[in-house]
């Protein structure tokens, strides 16, 4: 499969020129230094110490609202959702479409700055700009306590990201224990790229609850979640896996619709357990189109 890293870049940069993108009615703003995206809950949803946060970090050569399907619909069940466009950043929202951007004509972002197919040669220097842009949205959103006039509740973080942003959001979690941010209480990992952890050993140092998502059809990242001795068998703390039938890599982009309403469904009620202390009825249910569903709330799999 080491073949299929070099393909899994080029399958990104072949994203249409104008495929669809909803981007959900978000908010654009500068903060950190960054564009961000942001999406807030309705304004009687909003409990008076504010609503839990969720950072949402982007796909290699995706963007900001590349899954705007479910950063709307956490801000619509009362999360404030912010998302940077990171340095790699290659589309932006435009008229109801995905369309390259300006940050395209910054040709040394498009390289990987390590081979996908050689994850051995990551460290916590690879994408490390990532994990900071991380740090300094939250440090800027937390200096003012809202986004877009809507309070944040500084106790109740969590971070999601797709594929790169996945691997971002494992390391900020700890995996990486340099970029470990002590404010991020939850991991949503879509079809992230976790290899470099399994390389470099760092899954057990999330002691944090983290959620894994994966596909049947996503053949260059899913099998190393769901293997024996795989990502989710090494990760440490409370750990969540649902697989779902016939998605593929982009499945969690607005491009693609990789049974969107189930990882949504799923992903708040991780995110509600973790944050909201609420019932986890739901991360138990395997319901129809979820092929494997594993829930581990103590520490790495004795398998």
């Amino acid at each position: 499969m080491r073949w299929w890293w070099g393909t899994m870049a080029l399958a990104l940069v072949a994203l249409p020129a104008e495929g669809r993108l909803r981007s959900g009615d978000a908010i654009h703003l500068r903060l950190a230094g960054l564009d961000v995206a942001a999406w807030t809950p309705p304004g009687a949803s909003v409990p008076e110490h504010g609503s839990p946060l969720i950072v949402f970090s982007h796909g290699f050569r995706g963007c900001d609202t590349q899954s705007a399907f479910l950063t709307a619909a956490l801000a619509a069940a009362g999360y404030v959702v912010v998302a940077p466009n990171h340095r790699d950043a290659g589309c932006r929202a435009a008229r109801g479409s995905w369309r390259p951007g300006a940050r395209l004509r910054d040709r040394a972002a498009w390289r990987p700055e390590e081979p996908f197919r050689d994850p051995g040669k990551w460290s916590d220097a690879t994408y490390r700009d990532r994990a900071a842009d991380i740090r300094a949205l939250l440090d800027a959103v937390l200096r003012d306590g809202t986004v877009a006039g809507v309070r944040v509740d500084p106790s109740r973080i969590g971070i999601a990201g797709h594929s790169l942003g996945g691997y971002t959001a494992l390391g900020v979690g700890g995996a990486w224990p340099s970029w470990r941010d002590g404010r991020i209480r939850a991991v949503l990992a879509l079809s992230p790229y976790a290899q470099p952890f399994l390389a470099g050993g760092g899954l057990a140092g999330l002691k944090v609850p983290v959620m894994y998502q994966g596909g049947t059809r996503d053949i260059g990242i899913t099998p190393g979640v769901r293997k024996n001795a795989g990502a989710f068998d090494r990760t440490g703390g409370p750990k969540y896996y649902v697989e779902f039938e016939g998605t593929g890599h982009l499945g969690w982009t607005d491009l693609v619709d990789g049974h969107h309403d189930l990882m949504v469904r799923y992903a708040l009620a991780f995110f509600d357990h973790v944050l909201r202390d609420r019932p986890e009825a739901t991360l138990e249910e395997k319901l129809p189109g979820v092929s494997d569903l594993r829930a581990d709330p103590g520490g790495p799999s004795s398998r």
